[in-house]
Parts: C-alpha cells; structure tokens; sequence
C-alpha cells in the first residue's frame, strides 16, 4: 500500500465530491429520468475511513451501501476541458459512498439539505490508492459488493451516464478541484439496509478487495 499517496487524498484533500444518479441501470431500475448535468453532492473529508477501521451507524439512522470508484483529483483543476481532466487524475481508490436513506427521504420531500444522510461520521470508507498505471482503462473496470458474503451489487463503470473526464470538467467550471480531493462517481443498483455486526466486503475488478464491519455510533 502507497500509504504516502493515502494520505494524501485522506488527510490533504479539502473535499469529497459525490455524483448521485450516474448509472444507467439504476435509474431503469428506480424508473427515472437521466439528468441533464451530473447530480452533485459534497462529503466533509472527516467521513474518511480506511481498512482496519469500523462504519459506524449514528442512533436512528436506516444505512445502505453504495459501491463506488473514486477519482483522487492530481492537480488544481478550474475551467478544465474534458481532455485537460484525463490528464489531471492523480489515481484511483474503490469508495463505499454510505448513505442513510430513512431521512433523507423526508428531507428530499420536504426540499430541505440532506448534507447528514451523506456527511456522517464514517460514511467514505476507501481503499488503498490505485496509480493510473493500476487502472488504465477506468471507463470499463468492474465493481461489486458483497454484505455478510452475500453478493448485493455488481455494475461495470461503462455504465455510467458522465463519464470521469465529463464529471470533472463539469464540477472545476463551478468549483476548483484541488489536489487530494476525491470525486464518487456513483453506484450502480443493488444497495441493501445495513446494520451493526455485518461486514461489508467490495472491490474493484481484479486490482482489489476491501472489507468493513459495522458497528452502532458509541
């Protein structure tokens, strides 16, 4: 593990930059609407975790699991082109984008911020840091997820709607990217309830696996 490059996206990156509704199959599923730009959300960098650490379930909070290839941002990005983004990645990592759904329901209804159901304690568990060189076609790479063993999702990142060039083209012409930050680029359909003593094991085609168990907020 490049723990350097670790903790460069973890601990110097400013922010987490997610995409909702990214994959076609998801939104056949849920009988949906293609967006007409990306769907974006932001985390807080304290949502970090790495293996060896435990997702942690706040009281209250109905949590589901969302499997996903993150893009640690290589260089200051503002007004990029879709050509300048390919050659601003500064590598990879598999992400799970943990997601409490009982509210955030309500609060979409309502038209209020759901910042909580996306930015709580734990909710960005990543992997190690993949180079470029590790994956050099992200655009077709597999993901899967398994929960207690049993698999609940599996997708393929050509299924996306934006792909990682367009994503991050279009988030620096609103905010400047900046090095070490990390952009989910969303999930593919198969997102299950989770609670305290599952584990949850993902990864990303044949470069890794990582593994999370669960546990109540103390």
């Amino acid at each position: 593990m490049d723990t350097t490059q670790l903790a460069r996206f973890m601990n110097l990156g400013k922010k987490i930059v997610g995409v909702g509704l990214n994959y076609r199959a998801l939104l056949i599923e849920r009988n949906l609407q293609a967006p007409p730009n990306p769907v974006i959300f932001l985390k807080p960098t304290s949502s970090y975790i790495a293996e060896g650490q435990s997702i942690e379930i706040p009281e209250g909070f109905v949590v589901n699991q969302e499997t996903e290839l993150g893009v640690v941002v290589g260089k200051t990005c503002r007004n990029i082109t879709e050509e300048e983004a390919r050659k601003s990645i500064g590598g990879y990592c598999l992400a799970l984008d943990m997601t409490e759904v009982k509210h955030l329901a309500t609060w979409r209804q309502q038209g209020m911020p759901w910042s909580l159901s996306k930015g709580f304690d734990t909710s960005c568990p990543v992997s190690r840091f993949v180079s470029c060189s590790e994956l050099p076609d992200p655009e077709n790479v597999n993901l899967w997820c398994k929960v207690n063993g049993k698999m609940c999702q599996t997708g393929n990142t050509s299924d996306m709607l934006f792909s990682v060039a367009t994503v991050m083209s279009y988030v620096s012409k609103i905010m400047t990217l900046e090095p070490g930050d990390l952009i989910l680029t969303g999930s593919p359909p198969g997102m299950i309830d989770v609670k305290a003593g599952d584990v949850i094991e993902a990864g990303l085609g044949d470069v890794l696996s990582m593994k999370f168990p669960i546990v109540d907020r103390k």
